[in-house]
């Protein structure tokens, strides 16, 4: 039977062999990932979360909505050049919910309640394109690993802890979940959210639609949202939306070198 600093060895051993097998690339930015996660199960979730989803909400009936967001869809879709993707376009009638999603696989999801800060067509790009960008760079597949990771490291720690006091034990173990959120899963988030936002100009700009416009709507939001307290950065899973609308300017000169203007 192995000592418990045997499996704490052996589990070691086992994740730097999957740190070894397990490294991608973004499309774009070039940062290096840690993805454990093989891309065809992380393309079934995507399919499988899309039908419940579709379940859950009820969609849009209004022709006009629909129509523009296949329009904006499918010019998206074909500047992120994934033909392996079987991309799909759904309204979901909630007009209190300012949200929109692309999950693994291409499916856009994009709720009525976001309508009123997209305000046109190049608004909608902006929110497809971002949310796109999330599923070509593969952030789901990144995120499942660092929990997947995390959870290791707990395991890890907890039997390198045998034969302390109970109590301390607990403590460290609550100290541990504590910095892998802070230290590692939510800094990741923040990265995954600036990439999704370059990603998406550029993807919006290859589509045809004016980069900039993605700045009058994050403006937009901002407006909306700048007499609302708003979570210190580093306790959010999203950026500060000032750091955010800066960064995005400074990105700016570089998406705009993929802009060929096409007729909306």
């Amino acid at each position: 039977m192995l000592s418990r600093s045997r499996k704490a060895i052996l589990w070691l051993s086992l994740g730097l062999t999957f740190l070894a097998s397990a490294c991608a690339t973004t499309p774009y930015t070039g940062r290096k990932q840690l993805i454990m996660v093989p891309q065809g199960s992380e393309i079934s979730m995507g399919y499988q979360a899309f039908k419940d989803a579709k379940r859950k909400f009820r969609l849009s009936q209004d022709p006009e909505i629909n129509m523009m967001l296949t329009r904006v869809g499918q010019r998206i879709a074909a500047a992120a050049h994934r033909p392996d993707f079987r991309w799909e376009f759904a309204v979901f009638q909630d007009d209190k919910m300012a949200n929109a999603f692309c999950l693994p696989g291409g499916k856009v999801g994009v709720f009525t309640g976001i309508l009123k800060y997209t305000k046109d067509e190049a608004g909608l790009a902006t929110v497809v394109s971002h949310e796109a960008a999330h599923a070509i760079a593969r952030h789901a597949g990144e995120r499942m690993s660092q929990g997947l990771l995390a959870q290791a490291g707990g395991l890890g720690l907890s039997l390198g802890l045998g034969g302390m006091n109970p109590y301390a034990a607990d403590a460290i173990m609550r100290a541990y979940g504590l910095g892998a959120n802070l230290g590692v899963l939510l800094p990741y988030t923040r990265t995954q959210e600036y990439e999704a936002d370059k990603i998406g100009l550029i993807l919006m700009a290859k589509a045809g639609y004016d980069p900039a416009a993605a700045l009058d709507f994050w403006q937009r939001m901002l407006n909306e949202k700048k007499d609302r307290f708003q979570m210190p950065q580093f306790l959010s899973t999203h950026p500060n939306d000032e750091n955010r609308l800066k960064a995005m300017r400074d990105y700016l000169p570089t998406a705009s070198q993929y802009y060929q203007p096409q007729g909306n």
